[in-house]
């Protein structure tokens, strides 16, 4: 492999860098030493001696081990098979054959080539290791400071093509994938630490933010997010007008400023289109704001694309779960129907949030002309190129003066997670309920009731054999109650549509929610947790009390954007449910009133007979 891939003789380490630097980054060319740590080198398995065969005679499959001489000795010049002329470095020689000039004596490694690959693949998961420890602490850091600063990688020339087959969220910066699960499996000891070139700029920053230990995982949600950094006070960023969030005290603690200009959002009349001269298909959504009352119309990918940005922007705000993609019967009515549903459900949480409703990306999603393809490549660069993510979207939360007591924050913390935790569990035993409930409606108690009706009807049958004029009253009667108790199994099908389903999208939305809240509170524990360290280390005499101080004001800030968008939580569940738990009782008053005017005008005709 090194003859063919490289123009001269290189070390196992030297190969393994060129293929791993090509791997991660794309290159071609052959990475330095230098920019990689140093690595010593693994001690090849001891063997033990053999006799001294004769010169020029050797058992089949051995292998002559033995150090090089420098460049410019015996064989210059000669790249030959039998020697790999690199100074310092082991050679192998075949055969019996010794270059002139060497009076070493050679060790003989047994085992034939199967030896030789168990030791080099042994030499090569070690050196993958070190280097892979080394390159994710750079690449953490560049993630953090300038991955959502450059620009989109994907082309948008490839902005209209379809989605739905493939996931775009699984693949955001700052997500745990690919080759990073396996290197994951190490644990800490394989990370290699590396500071930023900002911090080694400032040396009293670096000396500060060293005495407060970082979180070994790097991959956990309070590093990814950002929440790491800022507090330890690494983010620097200039925050216009239009980026701030405010955080008020209510009366419940605090929560997010209001909306001054509210408004909603219907999503109407999905069709199914197609361009590329009908080789192409997708299902388009009318979107009509009551703020512009403009119609837009937008494709299932630019709601999973906008999901995308509101995930990677908002760490602390539980961004609420669009529907699943689904590779096969897109086109089909009922999932068209069940999507529209969800996506209905969706755009509500999101027009009530007093923070995602206002932000910039969801505004030009929800004004842009579906005509404007310029000014819609130019709002969708300007978000993907936002600056304010990660460690830099704490620098736009402003907080009310008086700083919160961080014991009640815990306290308040660890009941909302138990909470969750509970409601979790309820909603997915009544969802699973719901489920057989309505499957035992449509298809158990219409048969059922089906049955019923037919027997009736049978029983009618028989009594038009008596040709008495005064039983035909009776028959008509019963023939009829036959037919209105298969009726009546007709509403049991079609009545989960009406009460149960929606209630079950409620149920599915909100666990969405629910899976959201583990990775904030993540968040704002590490927060806590930094501030007991610093604490400690001020009590130690190990940190100046200001820096704590700058500590506890940066944890104030994380821990009063996750209390303001649990409280948020709770005012939009209570809403919801009550909304909810309102219309499946009247649909349910609606059903059993249909069934019993059914009943009783079944009942009228034996009055008749």
């Amino acid at each position: 492999m090194c003859a063919r891939a490289y123009p001269c003789p290189l070390t196992l380490r030297e190969v393994l860098n060129a293929d791993l630097w090509r791997g991660v980054y794309g290159r071609t060319d052959r990475a330095s030493p230098a920019a990689l740590p140093s690595v010593p080198r693994p001690a090849s398995r001891k063997l033990p001696r053999r006799p001294a065969a004769k010169h020029g005679a050797q058992s089949p499959g051995a292998v002559r081990l033995q150090l090089g001489e420098p460049r410019g000795g015996v064989g210059e010049g000669k790249r030959g098979p039998d020697s790999v002329q690199r100074a310092g470095h082991r050679r192998l020689v075949r055969g019996g054959q010794r270059p002139r000039g060497e009076g070493t004596v050679p060790r003989v490694l047994r085992g034939g080539p199967a030896e030789r690959r168990r030791l080099r693949a042994q030499q090569q998961q070690q050196l993958r290791r070190h280097i892979w420890g080394h390159l994710l602490g750079l690449e953490q850091q560049q993630q953090q400071q300038h991955a959502y600063q450059q620009p989109s990688q994907g082309s948008d020339d490839d902005w209209d093509d379809e989605w739905d087959d493939s996931s775009t969220v699984a693949d955001e910066p700052g997500t745990v994938g690919g080759r990073y699960q396996d290197f994951e499996s190490n644990g800490p000891s394989t990370y290699s630490m590396s500071m930023s070139s900002a911090s080694r700029g400032n040396a009293q920053q670096a000396k500060s933010s060293a005495t407060v230990s970082r979180n070994l995982n790097r991959f956990s949600t309070f590093v990814k997010s950002g929440g790491e950094a800022f507090v330890l006070g690494e983010a620097s960023g200039f925050v216009k007008d239009g980026d701030k969030i405010c955080v008020v005290l209510g009366q419940h603690g605090p929560r997010w400023q209001e909306n001054p200009y509210p408004f909603a959002c219907t999503i109407d009349d999905p069709t199914k289109q197609t361009k590329f001269k009908g080789m192409k298909s997708y299902i388009s959504y009318k979107l009509t704001p009551t703020h512009t009352q403009t119609q837009v119309n937008r494709r299932y990918k630019h709601f999973d694309w906008l999901y995308a940005r509101l995930v990677e922007k908002f760490p602390v705000i539980s961004v609420p779960h669009i529907p699943e993609k689904q590779a096969t019967g897109r086109f089909e009515e009922d999932f068209i129907s069940k999507r529209k549903k969800g996506l209905t459900w969706w755009m509500n949480h999101m027009t009530s949030h007093p923070v995602l409703a206002r932000c910039d990306v969801f505004q030009h999603f929800l004004r842009c002309n579906s005509a404007d393809e310029k000014a819609w490549k130019q709002g969708k660069r300007k978000a993907e190129k936002d600056e304010m993510v990660g460690a830099n979207f704490f620098l736009t939360i402003s907080t009310p003066a008086a700083p919160l007591d961080f014991q009640e924050v815990e306290s308040k913390i660890d009941g909302f997670k138990s909470f969750t935790k509970r409601m979790d569990d309820s909603a997915l035993q009544l969802s699973a309920t719901a489920n057989e409930f309505a499957r035992k409606q449509i298809a158990g108690f219409r048969k059922e009731y089906q049955k019923v009706g037919l027997s009736f009807k049978v029983l009618g049958q028989a009594f038009e054999m008596d040709q008495q004029a005064y039983s035909a009253g009776l028959n008509q009667a019963i023939s009829f109650t036959g037919d209105a108790y298969e009726a009546v199994g007709e509403y049991f099908a079609e009545q989960p549509g009406k009460d149960l389903d929606p209630i079950m999208d409620l149920l599915a939305l909100y666990q969405g929610h629910l899976a959201n809240y583990p990775d904030i509170i993540h968040v704002q524990k590490g927060a806590l947790t930094k501030v007991k360290e610093s604490q400690k280390h001020v009590e130690e005499g190990k940190m100046d009390r200001s820096q704590a101080e700058g500590i506890d004001e940066r944890c104030n800030i994380i821990s009063c954007a996750t209390l303001a968008e649990i409280q948020h939580f709770h005012q939009i569940r209570v809403r919801d449910f009550k909304a909810q738990m309102q219309h499946y009782l009247q649909q349910q008053i609606a059903f059993f009133q249909k069934i019993t005017g059914k009943l009783e005008e079944a009942l009228q005709k034996y009055d008749d007979a």
